[in-house]
């Protein structure tokens, strides 16, 4: 066992550059290289590939990574290829000559590392490749392995398969790696790949480096304009609900002068692989994009992800926003949220295939929405994680804990007015019905049932549509109404009624706020104060800045070279200890984070010489 540790710590240093392991990837690894199935759970960003990298390079045979998506087999094959490692993919961007030599090197027993995706291990051809090699398959990695579960928010059909091939290789230990996990997924996981008396680790879901945050969806357009501004010449994704929203949304940034561009289902495949390229090899700041795009991409420098509209789980919610910061550096997550999304996502209910299930894990996401308690507490708590509970509370945590606590204001008249509404509608509708009603709407089924009439049709002006809805929740919180029923029919309780009756004062933790203009200075908030990004690069002057930026542009011109992306070179983190440590020799070159051996003998004497200059 020691031996093992001491080989697996021999390699992290000298092949990735790397003085320690992160949590948990050290007992993944000893598990895997005796032989045990195993099942890890890590964030986006935790380090999931070290964890079978270094097993593939201790390990006599090959190792086969499935992976679901063609531009992450090519984006870690490129990395583990900078590094020193043999590593090839099998797909179908090789040309008929690419893919046959790639088979023979296979064969010939010459490669550590093969990615295929689910469908292509499925092939009887892939799978008489790997008998006839000439060496063992040693381990089978499957990657997002969430996709095996129906419970995940990604589930696809093909994984399915998994099992049966790796049944043909029954020497082969079986590592699965996912980033979200509920304890249903993982048990769909252990059951559908068959896994053998697995071993399963949790790393903690927290990301400590990303800042949570949810804002009312108004003015959207003029906060996500606002986000990009704070962030100039910084990465971000942006993703929408629906395709016809990506493309608005795009259109709209790119007349403003915006570097951006558009990823979803309906662009043709040679289109949406271009435009990704663009973006990971930060040639296009910003992608406007559908849930479809994202899984596994390897873009460590992405510094903000924002939720244009509501996703449809926590699950889908977590994934996404771990797009950004994976080097660990601070990074910023926004969700817009609205009762107009809700609404919008039940309405394809319909076609789910278990709408309970689904309105199940909606209900998660809405919960996190309207939460008023810390948000990192919320969102580690819906995975099963405990956080240590501290009095004082962490400025750079999430908006809630950001901001002072929302005192109690009288809302006693808009209380009666919403309620009274109820009453005259005879507590037959929603919350989206009543409040139609208060804002004096003439949509057709209001005019048909002559509640244009009513005492209270356009009584409630005063506030917004948004503000009414959250008015709605505060009174169910607050005991006065209840929500019944399929449809969520509002129900005055007897406290309400009572209130009513009494003309009670009602005390509720809501502002209100008038409207405010598209062009208005958005309101200060303590919110993000040393979550700045960009932020080492304006501590430096001088020489440094200037040495900084050469660098900076160095590794650009070596990516645009090799037609890879600037962090495949090093990582921004790397970047920054090159400046602050100003290595003088090889010796000290190594003691930077991710420069290992290699990297340091391929381009060590170009960095020392710049500075040294």
């Amino acid at each position: 066992m020691e031996k093992i540790q001491e080989k697996a710590e021999q390699i992290l240093k000298t092949v990735f550059g790397y003085d320690s392991f992160r949590p948990l990837q050290l007992d993944i690894i000893k598990n895997v290289l005796n032989g045990n199935d195993t099942l890890a759970i890590m964030p986006t960003g935790g380090g999931k590939s070290i964890c079978y990298q270094i097993p593939a390079l201790i390990f006599p045979g090959i190792t086969i990574v499935v992976s679901p998506l063609i531009s992450l087999m090519q984006d870690q094959v490129s990395s583990l290829i900078e590094n020193g490692i043999q590593a090839v993919f099998l797909n179908s961007s090789l040309d008929w000559s690419e893919y046959l030599d790639t088979v023979n090197q296979i064969k010939r027993g010459e490669i550590k590392i093969v990615y295929v995706s689910p469908e292509g291990l499925a092939t009887e051809r892939m799978q008489c490749i790997l008998h006839e090699c000439s060496v063992p398959v040693s381990c089978i990695t499957i990657d997002e392995a969430h996709c095996v579960s129906e419970w995940g928010h990604d589930f696809r059909p093909d994984y399915m398969s998994i099992a049966a091939v790796r049944s043909q290789f029954p020497e082969a230990v079986c590592l699965a790696l996912t980033a979200t996990a509920t304890i249903h997924v993982r048990e769909d996981i252990i059951h559908n790949l068959k896994l053998r008396t697995p071993s399963t680790f949790v790393a903690s879901f927290n990301r400590e480096n990303i800042y949570l945050e949810v804002r009312p969806k108004k003015d959207v357009l003029f906060q996500v304009i606002n986000c990009i501004e704070k962030n100039k010449d910084e990465s971000g994704i942006i993703y929408c609900f629906s395709r016809k929203q990506v493309d608005l949304l795009t259109e709209e940034l790119q007349q403003r002068g915006y570097s951006v561009l558009n990823y979803h289902a309906g662009l043709s495949d040679v289109q949406r692989s271009k435009n990704q390229d663009l973006f990971i090899k930060d040639k296009v700041r910003i992608m406007v994009a559908t849930v479809a795009f994202g899984m596994g991409i390897n873009k460590p420098n992405v510094r903000y992800v924002i939720h244009y509209d509501m996703p449809k789980s926590l699950e889908e919610y977590y994934q996404e926003i771990g797009r950004a910061g994976r080097d660990g550096l601070p990074s910023q997550a926004i969700l817009f949220y609205s009762a107009g999304d809700i609404h919008k996502i039940r309405f394809f209910f319909q076609e789910a295939s278990d709408p309970e299930k689904s309105e199940m894990l909606l209900q998660g996401m809405i919960n996190y929405a309207k939460s008023r308690n810390c948000r990192r507490h919320q969102l580690l708590s819906y995975f099963g994680e405990t956080m240590p509970f501290s009095e004082e509370k962490n400025p750079y945590c999430c908006d809630i804990c950001s901001s002072d606590p929302i005192p109690l204001n009288d809302l006693t008249i808009p209380a009666q007015k919403f309620m009274s509404c109820m009453v005259r509608l005879q507590q037959r509708y929603g919350a989206s019905y009543v409040i139609d009603v208060l804002l004096g709407s003439r949509q057709k089924r209001i005019l048909d049932n002559n509640h244009n009439l009513l005492s209270t049709w356009g009584i409630g002006k005063e506030l917004e549509k948004e503000q009414w809805f959250e008015l709605a929740e505060l009174l169910q919180e607050a005991g006065y109404i209840i929500k019944t029923g399929e449809y969520n029919i509002l129900m005055i309780t007897n406290e309400g009624k009572n209130a009513l009756v009494n003309r009670d004062k009602i005390m509720l933790p809501l502002e209100i706020k008038t409207k405010r203009l598209l062009n208005a200075p958005e309101p200060k908030k303590p919110l993000f104060a040393l979550h700045k990004k960009g932020a080492f690069a304006k501590t430096l002057s001088g020489e440094d800045l200037e040495l900084y930026n050469k660098i900076k542009d160095w590794r650009k011109t070596q990516a645009d070279e090799q037609n890879i992306p600037p962090y495949v070179i090093f990582g921004d983190k790397t970047l920054e200890e090159l400046v602050a440590k100003k290595p003088q020799n090889q010796r000290e070159l190594l003691d930077v984070f991710g420069i290992g051996q290699l990297k340091a003998e391929k381009i060590g004497s170009q960095l020392l010489r710049m500075i040294k200059e």
